[in-house]
């Protein structure tokens, strides 16, 4: 062996292992395959919109063309005059005349005399006096006046609750207020009062006062109030009492 001989020590190279396709490689092939079909679908189907390949044809979901039937007029009516009618015949039925009978004739002229309709009484009766507000209102002076009273029961006994209304003019004005009996106690158990103003003034029947039950029906007629100037009469003082 010659001295420029030699042994090579590197090791033989290695054989390459087979190329194997594993399962993403497939998917991803059939998705490629997929696609590529797809898009030469959609190629084949924007060629040629009409083809029967083509899901959306528009000749196939065009909705459908009306048609117009023309409307024959009706055949001709022909009249047929009625057949001849049958007159009907009236038999007269004989009649009976009623003989006059005779009348009777008054020459006194009957009168009808209405008989009289009982008026209702109210169930309250009134008395009406003017006295000096100083009684009850001392602090006032004569720089005061109104209207003031109690109701009783037939007995005499206050009854609390009922509605007194004073309505009318006064100085000028329109008047129409409403109180109760009892929230003025000055007067007695049931008393009430209505304030008119601070200057005494004449008036000759411009208001009226009436007790209401609590369905807003009189108890009582219109009881007419005068009003006068006089210090010693500027307050009003009315008894309400039930009938016996």
């Amino acid at each position: 062996m010659s001295k420029y001989d030699y042994f090579d020590d590197s090791p033989p190279p290695q054989q390459k292992p087979p190329v194997r396709l594993d399962l993403w490689d497939m998917l991803s092939i059939l998705v490629l395959l997929v696609t590529l079909c797809m898009g030469a679908y959609f190629a084949a189907v924007f060629a040629s919109p009409e083809a029967s390949y083509n899901f959306l044809n528009p000749a196939r979901n065009a909705p459908p063309t009306p048609t117009i039937t023309q409307i024959q007029p009706p055949a001709t009516w022909t009249s047929t005059p009625p057949g001849p009618t049958e007159t009907a015949t009236l038999t007269l039925v004989p009649t009976f005349t009623l003989e006059p009978s005779p009348t009777l004739v008054s020459l006194i002229t009957p009168s009808i005399t209405p008989s009289p309709t009982a008026t209702p009484k109210a169930p309250f009766s009134a008395t009406v006096t003017y006295i000096d507000s100083t009684i009850i209102h001392p602090e006032a002076s004569c720089n005061w006046q109104g209207i003031a009273g109690t109701i009783l029961d037939a007995n005499n006994a206050d009854m609390l609750g009922i509605a007194v209304r004073v309505v009318g003019f006064y100085n000028n004005k329109t008047k129409n207020e409403l109180t109760v009996s009892g929230i003025a106690p000055a007067y007695g158990k049931s008393g009430f009062e209505f304030f008119l103003g601070t200057v005494p003034i004449s008036s000759d029947g411009l208001l009226t006062i009436q007790i209401l039950d609590q369905a807003g029906l009189p108890l009582s007629g219109n009881i007419q109030i005068n009003t006068y100037a006089d210090c010693t009469k500027n307050l009003v003082l009315v008894k309400f009492k039930k009938n016996p």
